[in-house]
């Protein structure tokens, strides 16, 4: 790998694996409906502009109606039920959480009417992953709430058949140019979300500050250097990144935010990761299951 696939590659471990952080700190102000409107909004007041100056608006909008089905999958669900499950639980619980995903992916991939074969590989692979999650939920988290890491577990879901909607039905459609019209149709969805809800407490400097790092940082700029890692290195390398960013979250929130870290919580990582390793080995369920979009790209997500 290049001095340049290097700092692309060390950049994007950690700029997504921040979000957990700064969605903890900024939801303890506003409402998560709040946080994902401003993040939506901003980002794609930044890129939608550079989109259209590439002329990858155009041929989006044409099939506007699939890429609002992602939009909701990819973005709109998921980053509302991430922001609701963190004033429940803390950020590194979620990240690790996540980790889930390239799992689910496989299991998609690998069901009746997928395009993959469930190997003997594959299934130790998914085993694993399983008893991982189990050690993360059951061992020395009690009082952490059910509901909250239920739908961080919808969540793991989303990240995975959000991607696989790239080849059937987007393959032909410029990457930057889904995310910036996905981008907005989240926005101007959760104008009205947000004005039934409620916008929550008047924010907090640092919850101001979370919010426009995660739209301008961890979203618009996370995009940009995402694709060009994907340039530099190619889609299957990039994705390892997906194993990196929960390691980086819970760093985080135990050095920031004096999160717990338990014993089980250690080992749930470890084997999730190794089963993620082994039911993802072969095949593209790997690059097609790894989130926050991955698959964005004609080659990537």
């Amino acid at each position: 790998m290049t001095s340049r696939g290097w700092i692309l590659f060390a950049a994007m471990c950690v700029i997504w694996g921040i979000p957990y952080l700064l969605i903890k700190v900024a939801v303890e102000d506003v409402s998560p409906s709040m946080l994902v409107l401003a993040r939506t909004s901003i980002a794609a007041l930044l890129l939608l502009p550079i989109a259209a100056l590439r002329d990858e608006v155009r041929p989006v909008l044409r099939r506007w109606r699939v890429v609002a089905v992602f939009a909701a999958i990819e973005i709109a669900l998921p980053w509302v039920l991430l922001g609701w499950a963190e004033t429940r639980i803390s950020s590194s619980l979620t990240a690790l959480l996540i980790t889930a995903t390239p799992l689910v992916g496989t299991a998609i991939a690998v069901a009746p009417g997928g395009n993959e074969r469930l190997t003997v590989e594959r299934a130790a692979g998914l085993a694993l992953g399983v008893v991982g999650v189990a050690s993360i939920v059951g061992l020395g988290l009690e009082g952490a709430s059910v509901p909250a890491m239920v739908a961080v577990g919808v969540v793991a879901v989303c990240y995975a058949v959000g991607p696989a909607m790239i080849p059937r039905w987007m393959a032909d459609l410029p990457s930057l140019g889904i995310i910036a019209v996905s981008l907005g149709l989240a926005a101007v969805a959760y104008v009205p979300i947000t004005a039934v809800s409620g916008v929550g407490e008047t924010p907090s400097a640092a919850a101001v500050g979370s919010i426009l790092a995660l739209a301008i940082v961890c979203t618009a700029v996370a995009f940009l250097l995402f694709f060009a890692l994907i340039r530099e290195i190619g889609p299957a390398r990039a994705t390892v990144i997906t194993y990196v960013n929960p390691a980086v979250a819970a760093v985080l929130g135990i050095a920031v935010l004096g999160e717990a870290f338990t014993l089980g919580m250690g080992v749930g990582f470890v084997l999730v990761l190794a089963g993620s390793v082994f039911a993802t080995r072969s095949g593209h369920a790997r690059d097609a299951a790894a989130s926050p979009i991955l698959e964005a790209a004609p080659s990537e997500r």
